[in-house]
């Protein structure tokens, strides 16, 4: 043995640097996730520690140790007391207290220290959070820390975990005994390297409007699962997308599903399909939509081939349209269309060009495609229809982005930049790309068309999704459940009941997806009501915030006002003015005159959306009932930082009701969702 490399060895003390994993933030710079110190507690059980017994600084009595500091870590004192003397008796020079003693918020640090215990003394160590909850968290994903290192485990968490990553540095010096650096320590650094930034496409407010509808739907109608997005359809940017059931990456307990469900879970669609079959079917040329007529009601490929039915029992609508048959979504049209007009050939041709035959490339883990069932002939005119294959959600948005746009399919991307944290230089940038162009303009254009007829005729099948102020263009899916073995399931709550959706229909800005799983419907409720929620609640707000301009006439519309300015007003006047119209107009603070309305002048609300009339002498309201929307418009207004745990209404508030408001404060809501009978 080199005595003198192992006395070295024993004399040279090495920590480690604290390193910084990257944040993620939204587009807009809202941060989705950052490493929030927390702290690990130890206990000095060494006498030798001690160098002035006036001033101890080692546990002298672990009986009043344990009883003063367990009920704040939540243990037994009679466990703690055992841990503090198997050390001394063990000659340790300090020990620990396991899950416990670890992950202690500053907060309590800083009360733990108050009690001036001897010989306690804190660690600090980074671990992963996330401000705003179950938002995005599918997404987003987690990170864990393990061993002292913050490593993603799903979501963009681990998709750009090479990006994320720190190193933390190392410091060597020698010491003696105790620890204390020599005069002479001969001491070696290596310096830290903080992760990068990652900046995401998800539009912090669009999100919000989504998690929203989404909780509401899921707190209503408790469906098996809720699968929605929002994506831009000019460029593939995701704006939002969530799933429900959802978790709280800061909480993960029991959770009852791991998968981001838009991208890896495949089921048989239904008839939003029938978008890419009447699109391929105008583009091949073969489609004379409003002048040839067939027999709606039933169908058979041949003799001894199973019956197709249309979704009114097989009893149809007589001799009807092309067209009319996509209003009314006809699956006899669709497989007239797929056998007699294209020929099972060319649709597969045209499925393989809609690139729902691959996965869309998405940049994020996990990605699943579906299953092509299409050998027999039944086969082959049921995929036109959205039955037996199989799709995920995001394929169809994929293939959908043509329809939208005037022909090309985008592919869907989650990256917007990834910028270094220290200047913050832009190291990668996400871009639209180009995966097809299976259609022309023109052909688009005429596919809107006809999904527009869905929403405002008499005879379409999605009245229930019409906008206010905005043309929508969409098709809706109502999907059997198959489970294997055991053919599809029956019972009118047993389908996936879907709308894909663009607006405004000339020009779409938006492309949403939204699909519930086996909802709990009421005898007089159908399917389509928790779906119509979610498009119209989402849609119409996100092009509102966008600043996208209404192209729905004033008659056609439902009751909105605009927002008077009333900021030239005093308090009482501009309250008794807007309740003329408003009956949600809430004062803060308690001032003579009015400096701002949230929303701003001139914003179209609904009459009994909330109105927050600023005073010049602002106070904390109880926020209580607010949603979601609501307090990051209040926060957004006073630059407070928002912190928010669970979801659906405010319950409490850290900020109480009557304080004055401070900018830059820090507010933490608590939310649950509505309560029901």
């Amino acid at each position: 043995m080199d005595l003198e490399k192992w006395a070295k060895d024993v004399r040279t003390s090495s920590y480690e640097i604290d390193a910084k994993r990257g944040k993620i933030f939204d587009k807009n710079g809202m941060v989705l996730a950052y490493d929030r110190p927390t702290y690990k507690l130890y206990a000095i059980v060494d006498p030798d520690y001690t160098t002035n017994p006036e001033e101890p600084n080692h546990v002298t009595n672990p009986e009043e140790t344990a009883s003063r500091l367990a009920p704040l870590l939540d243990m037994e004192a009679s466990d703690m007391v055992e841990t503090l003397k198997n050390g001394q008796e063990n000659d340790r020079f300090q020990v620990e207290f396991g899950a416990k003693g670890r992950q202690i918020s500053q907060e309590k640090m800083e009360e733990i220290k108050e009690l001036e215990l001897s010989g306690i003394q804190f660690e600090e160590e980074a671990k992963r959070y996330y401000p705003n909850g179950l938002f995005a968290s599918h997404v987003i994903g987690f990170a864990r820390t393990d061993d002292g290192k913050i490593s993603g485990v799903t979501g963009i968490e681990k998709q750009m975990e090479k990006y994320l990553q720190e190193k933390k540095g190392t410091i060597k010096y020698e010491r003696d005994k105790y620890g204390t650096k020599l005069l002479d320590p001969n001491q070696v650094m290596t310096e830290p390297d903080d992760g990068e930034d990652v900046h995401l496409t998800l539009d912090q407010k669009i999100q919000t409007f989504l998690e929203d509808a989404m909780s509401q739907v899921d707190d209503q109608y408790s469906p098996e699962k809720i699968m929605a997005a929002v994506m831009d359809p000019d460029t593939g940017e995701i704006l939002a997308m969530s799933n429900r059931p959802s978790y709280n990456p800061n909480d993960i307990g029991e959770v009852d599903n791991w998968y981001n469900d838009l991208i890896s879970y495949p089921f048989e669609p239904g008839s939003t399909m029938k978008i890419f079959t009447w699109a391929s079917a105008i583009e091949e040329g073969v489609y004379n939509g409003d002048s040839e007529l067939f027999k709606s009601g039933t169908y058979k490929v041949t003799e001894n081939s199973q019956t197709i039915s249309d979704h009114n029992n097989g009893q149809g609508w007589g001799m009807i349209s092309y067209d009319e048959g996509f209003q009314r979504s006809s699956n006899v049209a669709a497989s007239k269309l797929v056998y007699e007009k294209l020929g099972p050939t060319k649709f597969r041709q045209y499925l393989s060009a809609f690139n729902l035959t691959d996965k869309s490339g998405i940049d994020l883990p996990g990605e699943l495609t579906g299953k092509l069932v299409y050998e027999r002939p039944i086969e082959q005119i049921t995929t036109g229809f959205g039955q037996g294959s199989t799709f995920t959600p995001i394929q169809l948005m994929t293939a959908a982005t043509s329809v939208a746009n005037g022909g090309k399919i985008m592919q869907p991307y989650m990256l917007s930049e990834i910028t270094s944290s220290e200047t913050g230089e832009v190291i990668k940038e996400g871009k639209p790309e180009v995966i097809g162009e299976p259609i022309s303009e023109d052909t688009a254009k005429k596919v809107r068309d006809l999904m527009g007829e869905v929403v405002t005729s008499e005879n379409g099948t999605g009245q229930s999704f019409k906008l206010d102020d905005y043309s929508l263009a969409g098709k809706t899916g109502t999907a059997q459940i198959s489970e294997p073995g055991k053919g599809y399931l029956s019972g009118r709550n047993n389908y996936v009941f879907s709308f894909m959706g663009m607006a405004p229909k000339d020009d779409p800005e938006l492309l949403m997806y939204v699909a519930v799983k086996q909802p709990d419907l009421e005898p007089t409720e159908l399917g389509s009501e928790p779906v119509s929620y979610i498009i119209r609640t989402v849609m119409e707000n996100s092009l509102h915030y966008l600043d996208i301009q209404p192209d729905k006439e004033e008659d056609t519309k439902v009751s909105q006002h605009k927002l008077p300015d009333v900021t030239e007003m005093s308090t009482r006047n501009a309250e008794n003015e807007l309740r003329k119209t408003f009956s949600n107009v809430e004062i803060i603070g308690d001032g003579e005159n009015v400096e701002e309305i949230l929303p701003a002048p001139g914003t179209k609300v609904l009459e009994n959306q909330r109105i927050m009339v600023i005073t010049d002498k602002p106070k904390m309201p109880d926020l209580t009932g607010y949603s979601l929307r609501d307090v990051h418009r209040l926060a957004e207004h006073f630059d407070m930082n928002i912190e928010t745990m669970g979801n659906g209404y405010v319950k409490s508030q850290s900020i109480a009701e009557g304080s004055k408001i401070k900018e830059n404060g820090y507010l933490v809501v608590e939310l649950s969702p509505p309560e029901t009978e």
